[in-house]
């Protein structure tokens, strides 16, 4: 993610942010050109945005930012559009009469724009159901109810999500119980949505499948035998000499959603570091006060091998910093070359798919 600063007195910005603590301008996210920006009231709906790369173009809030607070997105005014790219893919919104279900919601919605960005850095195709009823995209939002449990999950295009897992006490009860170390609602949005491009890249590219097979094995095998298998009687034995996680070991479909979610991870994290100028090369002997190099900007690495190399010696660094607090370690150190093979291969479909600019 990178960031940003007010465009009105350059204090700095987080992603969330929708209003600057230093000046008080209004500030919104510009999906159209990427950044976050204050905003000035022309009225009647219109603001002008005061970021320079805008150059004075006019939006409107998203409906979900000016009714419900629960994102903080702008639309150019020349969409037609009411909700900004991110909220219509949603296809079902929680009922926002429950105050718990509607502060569930918000912090779905942020875990999805987080996602929608990285997919738009990276070029990946990105269409809602709206704009392509067969191949777009969608997201449901819902609530347990008597006689019914949601699970979430991954269906022909819609990703469902219980809003159950924002709730941080759920959350961890089912972390501790299916051994799922790092379950958090931003690696549920990318484990699924992990799902939907396995659907568009994968399975309608018979040269990909092929080579899909080849690394991450058939998907044709018994999914509902596998998951049963997986909950009754655990991973596969000494499943990090093969897979990202242990999850990934129960079918060939979740090996490669659990790899595509770590490979955004994996793109997002080191993005991040750059923006906030951090480097976490080891120093060889000898070179101690070396300059350190610089990142390039990770959507537009080409090279795997020069994004996994740069990873590694921050998740180090991360991984000891975590340790200083007393905390367990952000992410395991070591990937096995099986497992590097495939985030290997989750990279170059990505390279292979990306969305050029006309």
């Amino acid at each position: 993610m990178k960031t940003f600063r007010c465009s009105r007195c350059h204090q700095q910005l987080f992603f969330e942010n929708v209003e600057c603590t230093r000046c008080g301008a209004t500030l919104a996210y510009l999906p159209d050109v990427g950044v976050m920006s204050g905003l000035e009231f022309l009225g009647s709906g219109a603001w002008r945005a005061m970021a320079p790369v805008a150059r004075g173009a006019r939006y409107r809030l998203c409906t979900n930012y000016a009714e419900h607070g629960t994102c903080n997105w702008a639309v150019p005014e020349v969409e037609p559009a009411t909700l900004c790219r991110s909220c219509r893919l949603d296809q079902v919104i929680p009922n926002l009469g429950d105050p718990f279900t509607k502060e569930a919601w918000y912090r779905l919605e942020q875990a999805k724009r987080r996602v929608v960005v990285t997919l738009l850095g990276l070029g990946l195709p990105l269409l809602g159901k709206a704009e392509d009823p067969v191949r777009g995209l969608a997201f449901a939002f819902l609530a347990d109810e008597p006689g019914r449990t949601i699970v979430t999950g991954h269906a022909e295009g819609v990703v469902t999500i219980n809003v159950a897992e924002a709730h941080a006490p759920f959350r961890e009860r089912l972390r501790v119980e299916l051994g799922e170390t790092h379950r958090t609602l931003l690696g549920h949005v990318r484990h699924e949505i992990g799902h939907y491009y396995w659907d568009r890249l994968v399975r309608e590219n018979p040269p990909c499948l092929a080579g899909f097979r080849i690394v991450f094995g058939d998907e044709k095998a018994d999914y509902e035998a596998a998951r049963r298998w997986h909950y009754e009687r655990g991973p596969a034995p000494r499943w990090a000499d093969r897979y990202v996680s242990a999850y990934a070991s129960m079918h060939p479909w979740e090996d490669w959603a659990e790899t595509w979610a770590l490979y955004l991870l994996l793109v997002d994290t080191l993005e991040t570091a750059q923006e906030w100028g951090l480097s976490f090369a080891p120093t060889e002997e000898g070179t101690a006060g070396a300059e350190p190099r610089r990142l390039a900007r990770c959507p537009e690495v080409r090279a795997f091998e020069d994004l996994i190399e740069r990873w590694l010696p921050l998740v180090g660094a991360l991984n000891s910093l975590n340790r200083s607090m007393g905390l367990p370690d952000c992410f395991p150190l070591v990937l096995s070359s099986v497992a590097r093979d495939k985030l290997s291969f989750v990279h170059d479909v990505i390279e292979a798919s990306r969305v050029r600019p006309a």
